[in-house]
Parts: C-alpha cells; sequence; structure tokens
C-alpha cells in the first residue's frame, strides 16, 4: 500500500472554508491510506444534541464524501480554522460504535501500523460505509403455528413423504423463533420452508429487538453429554474465570470433546446474560458449529462471514449491538463486532493460517480477540488439537492456562497412521496397491472413505509431449490449472483464465495433456474405479453456491456417499462418524520448503486430516502416500505424534533465534519492473535500526505475480518493543524515499506465509 504525498494530505484536510471560522473541532478518522486523524469543524447547527465518540458523519475529502468516525469530539484545532472544512452532516442513525469498540480499533492500528480509518472501515458493514440513507426493515424469523386436528394430519403426513421438511418443522418448533439466514446454513432450502408456509405450519414474523434474557427453556438438557473428569476441570476453570481476563488453551487430541466443553462453558455466561462470541477460521465449518450450538440452546444466533449479503451483515451487527443476538458465530472479522455485553471469546481451530487476514489490514483474528478479552477483562478460550507454537509456548510459559484432553470422548478410539512408499508400489491413478485395496475392504463394510487431496482443479498444468511446451500464466510466470468441466485454464493465483488451446502454440502438435492431479481428476478416476459407490468432491469450486457446501455435509452425514474427495476444507472439524479410513494422496510438496514454518503447518494439516477417521466407535485407520517415507516430519508425526515433533521444534527454533523466541516483520514491495522494489528497500537498510535485524530484500517465493515483481524485506527483533521502535523509524523513513512513487509497499506484523 503505497502512501500519497504527505503535503498533499494537510492540503485536502485544511482545505479553505469561507463559511465558517470558529466553533468546535472533532477529529475524524477517515478510510484513506494515511496512519493519522484528521481535523474538521462542527458547524454550529450541528452541534445539538452533542457529538459522542463513535458516532458516523458525512465529511469532504478532496473531490469526494466520505463516512468519518468521530474520535475526538473535544479536539483542539492546531490549523488556521479559516481553512479547516465543516462536517457535511452528522448520521443520527444509532449505527455508532461504542467507545470500548473505538480504543479496541485505536490498539488494533497501532500496533498493525496500519491506516486508523482503513481500520475503522473494515469494522463496518459495508452499508455503514455508505452516506445514502439505509431503510431497515424489522429483522423477521420463522415460528410455528398452533396445531389444529387438520395440522397434526399434515404433521403425521410428513413422516411418510418428506422427511427433509419435518426436520425443518422441529428445529423451527424448538426455538422461539429462528432466521432464515440460521435455516439456510443448516442446509435447508427456500423450497422446503415454502412448502411448511403454504401447508399453513409456520409463519415468518418480526424478531423482537429487546435484549436476549436467559428463561427456563434456553437450555436443552437432552443432548447435554456427561463431561469426563478433564473436561470437567476444564469447564470449572473457565468459569472460575469469569468477570477476568484469562486465556484458556485448550489442546485435545481430534474428537476429544473440546466442543461439548465450549457448549458448558458457554452455560455459565449465558445465564447471567451475556453474550459469547465464537470464531471458526472458515466459513466450512460454520454449519456443524451453528448446528451443535442451535441444539443445545434455545437463544437467538447472529452468523457473520462472507457467505452473507450486505443487509445480512448489517442485521448481524444490529442484532449484536442492541443486545438481541446472544450468541454471534463468525469468521476473523467477527471480533470487531459491536457487543456490548460480551462474556466469553472462544477461538476454535486456533492454530489455523485462516485467522490472519493476508491482505490490506493483516490482522491475526486470534490475537486481537485476545486484546479485545484484554480490554473486556473477559476470559477468552483457545482451542485445537494441534496448538500453534505461538500458542504452546505462551502456554508452557505460563501465561495461558494450559489444559490437555488426552483421549478421544465416548468409546472412538485414535486412528492408526500408516506410511505408504509409492517407490515400493504398483501406482494407478496416484492410488497405490495397498490403498486400494484398504478402499475395497473398508466400502465392503459399509464405511466410508476420505481422500484428501489438496489441489483442486483437474490437473494442476497441462504441456505438450512432444516439446515439453507448459502454458503458464505471463502475468505470474506460474502454470495455469486445467479446469477440465469448465473447459478453462485458470491461474489460481492471480485469477486469469482462458480457453484450452486445441493444439500446442509453440510446435503445432494436438498431444497436449494435463499434467499431475487435481481433485477434479481424482473424482473422475475413482468413477473408473469404483463405478457402484456414490462419490463427493468437495473443494471451493464445488461449494461456490450458497447453502451447496451445508447441504454436501449433510448428505455425507446421511450416508448417501461413500467415497469422500476434498481440499483442506474437509480436514478440519468436521464429524463424520462412517469414515474409517482417510487417505493423504501427496504430501512430498510440503516437505521441502524455504519457509520455516512449513513444517509446522503441515504437521497440523496432517494430524488434522487423520482427525477425521474412526471419530464413532469404529476404529480408523489413516495411509499416507510419500515417495519421502524416510523424512524425519513424516517419521517423528507417525511414531511420536504432534505433541513431540512440537516440542523438538520449538527446541530448534530457540536455537536459531526464530519466533516466537524472537518476533519479526515483512515489509512487502512490487512494481512493474524487479529493480524497482529492490532499490526501494534497500535503501530502507542504508542506516542500522538499534534492536533490528534485517534479512533481504529478496526476491519473494513466487517473484512475479500479476504482472508485478515483489520482493520481501523481513525485519526482527528480541522483544516486541524493540520491533515496534524499528517499523517507527522505517516508516519515517519511507516519505523520503526516492523510490516511493514507483511502488506499492505494505508492512505485515507477525507474518505467518513467506511464500506471498
Amino acid at each position: 500500500m503505497s502512501e500519497p504525498n504527505t503535503e498533499q494530505n494537510t492540503k485536502l484536510a485544511s482545505a479553505p472554508n469561507v463559511e465558517q471560522k470558529t466553533g468546535q473541532y472533532i477529529q475524524v478518522a477517515i478510510p484513506v491510506p494515511m496512519r493519522q486523524l484528521f481535523t474538521y469543524r462542527v458547524p454550529d447547527e450541528l452541534t445539538s444534541p452533542a457529538i459522542k465518540i463513535g458516532e458516523r458523519v458525512a465529511v469532504s475529502f478532496g473531490s469526494r464524501k466520505v463516512i468519518g468516525i468521530v474520535i475526538d469530539p473535544q479536539a483542539a484545532c492546531d490549523f488556521d480554522p479559516s481553512k479547516v472544512k465543516s462536517i457535511a452532516e452528522r448520521l443520527n442513525d444509532n449505527f455508532n460504535l461504542s467507545q470500548s469498540l473505538v480504543s479496541f480499533l485505536q490498539l488494533c492500528a497501532k500496533y498493525y501500523h496500519h491506516p486508523v480509518g482503513d481500520v475503522f472501515q473494515q469494522a463496518l458493514p459495508i452499508l455503514l460505509r455508505k452516506i445514502e440513507n439505509i431503510t431497515l426493515t424489522p429483522p423477521m424469523v420463522w415460528q410455528t403455528k398452533t396445531l389444529d386436528d387438520d395440522k397434526k394430519l399434515l404433521i403425521t403426513a410428513l413422516e411418510k413423504k418428506a422427511k427433509k421438511q419435518l426436520n425443518l418443522y422441529q428445529i423451527i418448533n424448538s426455538h422461539h423463533g429462528i432466521s432464515w439466514v440460521e435455516l439456510r446454513t443448516l442446509g435447508y432450502s427456500k423450497a422446503q420452508l415454502n412448502a411448511l408456509e403454504n401447508k399453513a405450519l409456520i409463519e415468518e414474523v418480526e424478531q423482537a429487538s429487546t435484549e436476549f434474557t436467559w428463561q427456563d427453556d434456553t437450555l436443552n438438557q437432552n443432548n447435554r453429554l456427561l463431561l469426563s473428569s478433564e473436561q470437567a476441570i476444564i469447564v470449572s476453570a473457565i468459569n472460575h474465570s469469569l468477570g477476568k481476563f484469562s486465556c484458556h488453551l485448550i489442546d485435545g487430541v481430534t474428537g476429544s470433546g473440546k466442543t461439548e466443553v465450549y457448549l458448558q462453558a458457554m452455560e455459565a455466561v449465558l445465564a447471567n446474560n451475556r453474550q459469547v462470541l465464537v470464531i471458526v477460521p472458515e466459513i466450512g465449518l460454520t454449519p456443524q458449529t451453528l448446528d451443535r450450538f442451535e441444539q443445545r440452546f434455545n437463544v437467538p444466533i447472529a452468523l457473520h462471514h462472507s457467505g452473507l449479503n450486505d443487509k445480512e451483515r448489517l442485521a448481524t451487527w444490529l442484532s449484536a449491538q442492541q443486545g438481541s443476538a446472544a450468541i454471534i458465530i463468525g469468521t476473523r472479522s467477527a471480533i470487531f463486532t459491536p457487543l456490548h455485553r460480551l462474556g466469553l471469546i472462544i477461538i476454535d481451530e486456533e492454530h489455523d493460517s485462516s485467522l490472519k487476514q493476508q491482505d490490506s489490514f493483516r490482522y491475526h483474528g486470534r490475537d486481537m480477540a485476545i486484546l479485545r478479552a484484554r480490554q473486556l477483562n473477559i476470559p477468552i478460550v483457545l482451542g485445537s488439537a494441534t496448538p500453534s507454537f505461538e500458542s504452546l509456548h505462551n502456554a508452557l510459559s505460563g501465561k495461558y492456562n494450559y489444559h490437555q484432553l488426552h483421549n478421544r470422548a465416548g468409546k472412538s478410539n485414535k486412528a492408526k497412521i500408516a506410511l505408504i512408499d509409492m517407490n515400493q508400489q504398483q501406482v494407478e491413478l496416484g492410488l497405490s496397491g495397498t490403498l486400494k485395496h484398504e478402499m475395497k475392504q473398508t466400502l465392503a463394510r459399509g464405511e466410508q472413505v476420505l481422500l484428501f487431496l489438496n489441489r483442486r482443479g483437474y490437473a494442476p498444468a497441462i504441456n505438450c509431449q512432444e516439446c515439453h511446451w507448459i502454458a503458464d500464466c505471463q502475468r505470474c510466470d506460474k502454470p495455469y490449472t486445467l479446469h477440465q468441466k469448465q473447459g478453462l485454464l485458470i491461474c489460481h493465483h492471480c485469477g486469469s483464465q482462458k480457453r484450452i488451446p486445441p493444439q500446442c502454440p509453440s510446435c503445432g502438435s494436438v498431444r497436449i495433456a494435463p499434467l499431475g492431479q487435481g481433485t477434479e481428476q481424482l473424482e473422475s478416476r475413482l468413477e473408473e474405479l469404483f463405478p457402484d459407490n456414490s462419490i463427493v468432491r468437495i473443494d471451493r469450486d464445488s461449494t461456490r453456491k450458497k447453502g451447496e457446501l451445508a447441504k454436501l455435509l449433510q448428505e455425507v452425514s446421511d450416508k448417501k456417499h461413500q467415497l469422500l474427495v476434498g481440499t483442506q476444507m474437509l480436514a478440519k472439524g468436521h464429524h463424520f462418524p462412517d469414515v474409517t479410513l482417510v487417505a493423504v494422496l501427496d504430501v512430498d510438496g510440503a516437505l521441502f520448503s524455504f519457509d520455516f514454518r512449513a513444517s509446522e503447518q503441515m504437521a497440523q494439516l496432517l494430524i488434522q486430516v487423520a482427525g477425521r477417521a474412526g471419530r464413532a466407535s469404529k476404529p480408523g485407520k489413516v495411509l499416507i502416500q510419500s515417495n519421502f517415507v524416510d523424512h524425519p516430519l513424516l517419521q517423528d508425526l507417525v511414531h511420536n505424534g504432534y505433541h513431540h515433533f512440537a516440542h523438538q521444534a520449538l527446541t530448534e527454533r530457540k536455537q536459531a533465534l526464530l519466533p516466537p523466541f524472537t518476533f519479526q516483520a515483512l515489509l512487502r514491495a512490487d512494481a512493474n519492473y524487479p529493480s524497482y522494489p529492490d532499490k526501494f528497500l534497500r535503501e530502507l537498510t542504508v542506516n542500522r535500526i538499534d534492536g533490528c535485524e534485517f534479512a533481504g530484500p529478496v526476491p519473494a517465493a513466487m517473484e512475479k505475480k500479476a504482472g508485478k515483481f515483489r520482493y520481501h524485506l523481513i525485519i526482527q527483533a528480541k522483544s516486541r518493543n524493540e520491533l515496534h521502535r524499528g517499523i517507527l523509524q522505517l516508516l519515517a523513513q519511507i516519505p523520503s524515499n526516492q523510490w516511493l512513487n514507483k511502488i506499492r509497499w505494505s508492512l505485515d506484523i507477525d507474518p505467518i506465509d513467506l511464500n506471498w
């Protein structure tokens, strides 16, 4: 992100306004790429009622009008009053930010050294970023109608002819009111909803906007499980910390009942009429999380994720702000939701890299959640079967309360992991002989098989078998991915696409063939090998439609499919009780990387995938195909488990002075020519910075992306304070850098991906 010239900033902020020269002044955060607040005057006719912190106002900035957030309603004016602009209008619509949320967002901007106005912009729903008046219809929910004899006959008929409609009716009947967003997330369709409405079994009514209160029927005791001694100790520890800040890391093997711990820890919070914020790393985990919470609590639940439209996101924002939503489930940006009665934060799969935003405002949802819990003086719970090294280090050093769940819940046992040496196997369509034999035996028992291949599309490249030409994206210098069903070559890095060429543009040969294997090809190959079994593919391509992911997951639970093919969307948190065999088809690409975090991320992914096997009473098996079965990482994971690997890796990190024992920031620069970002970053390293070390500048792992050449500069220090002091010194140098106008730059504090 390049910053406009500083002189221009001052000019825009203090443009002449001849109408008024005195009055009240306020400081406003504006969505522009500048690390500063702006001073505006409030005309006398707009001073009543008094302006408050967090209020939205419309202001002129240059030639456009934008929404600003009031940070200081009684600011001193250091400019010539005749050159200070007046605000255009006050948006008296009650969609304002609380003082505590304003303080939190300022802390976020300060920690990540990001323009404060952009931070506030990203914390607002899109509709609140616009100046136009918002006409809100009252939020609507579905309820069941009183049953008479005729309607009871209809319910009986549903049991025989439309079980899906019956399930939908039962869900609506078990709630005081449930929104369409929740029902859609659970996998139900408008057609099913309309069918029940046409039968006069349900009706849509306005949702009460009153604050949530605990009632006698709030808790459903029917599916409340008996806790193990390990689980009970954790719930007790969390309950004893209510009303004060504490961070709890639940380190539990896959299937050990972490969700049940969350649910029972939430009971005391909800009983005190406080709100709970639950953050999951990806939208794919939202349906099952919502389903578990809906079954346990009869309370208003709001959802916050990228699958919602603008009005639905605003409805979530308002229900959270007004206190009518008791539980908010969302992805990383849900941490900015305005919850004035927040009593507990839960981060599920806290290790997941999806919690880190990789563009624009590069914040980490887990770290910001901890910061917010500290600010509000409430407990936060982090859960994972494969804790991040940062969280594990903080737990082992005593900064976090460390809880472990060693055993799987109920009668399920840990799946057995085995390696398959591909050098010793006959391979057909990417499947070893051993794997095919195990698959046939599993399917013969009526159980399900999950095949994990973290590569979507039909093939990662196409090439000419005559001259070995490869179809490369000219903007990225990387091969196009073949998507056979769409008939397209798509670059997964910049999004460009083109038709599959009928012949080689280099030699004219028609012998063009796919190179490698993706999930789409694997699905088609399995149809040949197992024609009598139903196959489902779950990846980003197959789940683009709204509600499609929830629908496919429900079909898997209903055993409509015996073979599951998917990417890492299937690896996290899903509960498939009939999956007893999991196969990881290609791990070799992740075994060799210059990124010191690669081994950690691969180990987490492998253990998470393995955790999908044998989650019920049936024993599970995990097979990992590799050409490098003697690799130390694979051997350590298979024979000693994740925690032994993690402790060994932490020792190595400490000796190498790498995070979490040191602290890093990554300064990125890109331009149309490779020399510009290199020279820009090199000029910043001329002067030494006390307490900081530089690594670079060097080209990024993928040097060219979307036509831009990209370079990195890593800044490392032994303490956070030293790192942030160094960053401030670097930021001060940037405006005078002679290459500034030729590049774009961005800053990433605590980076987790060096492959950008």
